[in-house]
């Protein structure tokens, strides 16, 4: 199986789907809310269903080229959001995909870090040279959080994806490993050279950067 191991920051951490996050992976896909900023319709229920099912498979496949990711609290294992990678067909490019946090969660406010944290697994673990992720041109809080998560503004892709009857144009944001690198803090840094979380590694905490219930949009799963 291609599993990715716990990845802890400051604040949240990131750990593989498990069967019993079935509910609260649903409530974020059939939610009007929670699914407005993303690059899909809401779902209905049958749809959440076998979206979590493909996700819930993603350790299996070979090579794996997506993984959704659960966040968590450092100190409670419960689903509060998800963080997503996809794993393009050529070059060495990636897309961040599937960033949504759930309102009232002891994370809001850091979804940056949990960008952060599968982008280190991304260049050290996987390899990746490039990461890049976009947002709704409308999404006025995202561009303090790809900023924070060490994104670089780079185009408007104009009418990009159609949801709730309506085009939306997208503002893209990249970042390369050499210059990610240069940045990273020491518990980054550590899950870049191939360590899950080394806590003595671990830097001061960052301040909180608002970031809603959603970010990158463009696909989930």
């Amino acid at each position: 199986m291609n599993r990715v191991p716990d990845l802890r920051g400051d604040h949240l951490r990131l750990r593989e789907l498990h069967a019993d996050d079935h509910d609260a992976f649903a409530r974020i896909l059939t939610h009007r809310v929670f699914t407005r900023y993303l690059g899909i319709d809401r779902m209905d229920a049958r749809q959440a269903h076998d979206t979590f099912a493909q996700s819930l498979a993603q350790p299996h496949t070979h090579p794996r080229r997506k993984y959704t990711l659960a966040v968590c609290a450092l100190d409670d294992d419960s689903l509060v959001g998800t963080m997503g990678l996809l794993m393009e067909d050529y070059g060495s490019n990636a897309m961040l995909t599937s960033l949504v946090l759930l309102p009232g969660s002891p994370v809001q406010g850091y979804g940056h870090e949990a960008g952060r944290l599968l982008m280190a697994y991304a260049f050290g673990h996987l390899g990746v040279h490039r990461i890049w992720a976009g947002h709704r041109s409308d999404h006025s809080f995202m561009p303090q959080v790809m900023h924070a998560a060490g994104l670089r503004p780079e185009a408007t892709l104009r009418q990009l994806f159609r949801t709730s009857g309506c085009w939306h144009d997208v503002t893209t944001y990249a970042a390369v490993a050499p210059e990610w690198k240069a940045q990273a803090a020491p518990h980054e840094l550590a899950i870049f050279d191939g360590v899950a979380r080394a806590d003595e590694a671990r830097g001061d905490a960052s301040a909180p950067v608002p970031d809603q219930v959603s970010s990158p949009p463009v696909s989930i799963g």
